[in-house]
């Protein structure tokens, strides 16, 4: 990878500022099945990491982009579930903020394209598009200005990973010298790189052109094919349609080698928020960076008149805790929840009107909206963020009695746990 095209190397000269949108995809309800059960109460993007929405991030990222003149969320979730969020977020950010509502799953790039025209309403000289559920640094600036220095088409932000986990995302790669994309394979069976795309990309508009030749080339396939009525009754139905287009596949692989797509490596933190331990994890890397970008976010305490804090920890001024409660690292404590005398907190979020009574303990976990952790409980795991039981995850509104053990489960909604249980998922 080129040394010139690196996040964290030398600044690259800025080029002329041109006007920049944001687009972010977020995805909608038949995906992220995986994250339930906190999915059931919230839409995934609005879940909070750090105590901010997991969309909040990348958005605060896009923000410091110079000239960025408009932020569009494109999704398929019910618009009015992101209808306060936003009111809010143009407000604060000065920026306007649009949903676009899709009929359908179009694919990454699809769905780009089915809202072309509100997308280039103000003329933008290039388009940033970012996946909701990633977790990173996002060195967007810089990329910009990479981009530019480029003259291609598009630049896809990618990261060195290890060779085990590179085979879970798509790999690629790119000429050392100049950080042409040569070759991309998404999810290939055989190792051909370890660098990854980290689905993060900046586009100019020429994107939209590349994408209808695909879909034209979708109809056409279509149109050619002739089906005898037995392979048309099993088999139409499952067939893609000619507007379903997808960023990885359809655009990056036939594309690579041509002098079209560049890629610009960063060195920051990177992860993908699939799972509700990612999550955790995920929250734990935005609290680091608040310490560098943004301070008065993290709580502070002496553990003698204000409670004692150690490591990075975000509470929500609502929020009441007992001067004798400990809490630290990596914890994140949402709107109006209770924290009692001599509670113990560590690598959590606490969502929204939680109460953990006196002496309880809570590691590793998350603990679900008006959820209640009696006196002298402990709710815990092994704390590893990638197994499916690595986290301990409570539904909403989930009661653990006094003096009673969970480990490793995960409890749905409005259940009440009255003994003590390790390893299970209770329904």
């Amino acid at each position: 990878m080129a040394g010139g095209y690196r996040g964290g190397d030398a600044p690259i000269a800025p080029y002329p500022e041109g006007k920049t949108i944001a687009v972010i995809m977020v995805g909608g309800p038949t995906k992220g099945t995986r994250f339930r059960p906190l999915s059931f109460n919230v839409a995934k993007p609005l879940f909070p990491l750090a105590g901010q929405p997991m969309v909040h991030h990348p958005i605060l990222a896009c923000k410091k982009i110079p000239n960025l003149v408009q932020v569009f969320l494109i999704g398929f979730y019910e618009e009015k579930e992101f209808a306060l969020y936003i009111s809010t977020l143009s407000n604060e950010l000065k920026v306007p903020v649009r949903y676009l509502q899709e009929d359908k799953p179009h694919g990454s790039a699809g769905g780009l394209y089915k809202f072309k025209d509100f997308l280039m309403e103000d003329d933008p000289d290039d388009i940033v598009v970012l996946n909701c559920d990633v977790c990173c640094s996002f060195p967007l600036t810089e990329m910009l200005d990479a981009h530019r220095k480029h003259e291609g088409m598009g630049t896809l932000l990618v990261k060195k990973v290890s060779k085990e986990v590179a085979s879970e995302f798509g790999e690629l790669v790119a000429d050392p010298k100049t950080g042409e994309l040569l070759h991309y394979a998404e999810k290939p069976e055989t190792f051909v790189s370890d660098f990854i795309n980290c689905g993060v990309y900046i586009f100019t508009p020429d994107i939209f052109v590349a994408i209808s030749d695909v879909a034209s080339t979708h109809k056409e396939r279509a149109a050619l094919r002739r089906l005898s009525s037995f392979e048309e009754f099993h088999f139409s139905s499952k067939t893609t349609p000619a507007d379903f287009v997808r960023l990885d596949q359809d655009i990056l692989t036939p594309l690579a080698g041509k002098k079209r797509l560049f890629t610009f490596e960063t060195t920051g933190f990177w992860e993908q928020i699939k799972t509700p331990g990612m999550s955790l994890r995920c929250s734990l890397l935005y609290l680091e960076q608040y310490r560098q970008t943004s301070p008065e976010l993290l709580a502070t305490g002496d553990g003698v008149i204000s409670t004692s804090i150690v490591g990075d920890v975000f509470m929500h001024r609502s929020a009441k805790v007992h001067p004798t409660a400990k809490l630290g690292p990596n914890v994140s404590i949402s709107a109006n929840a209770r924290i009692g005398p001599g509670a113990r907190l560590i690598d959590c979020i606490i969502l929204d009107g939680v109460e953990v009574k006196e002496n309880a303990v809570v590691i590793h976990s998350i603990v679900g909206w008006k959820s209640s952790i009696g006196r002298w409980s402990r709710v815990q795991a092994t704390g590893d963020y990638n197994t499916k039981l690595g986290i301990t995850i409570l539904g909403e509104n989930v009661t653990v009695e006094d003096e009673v053990v969970v480990v490793n489960c995960i409890v749905l909604p409005h259940k009440t746990i009255n003994r003590s249980v390790q390893e299970e998922i209770i329904l």
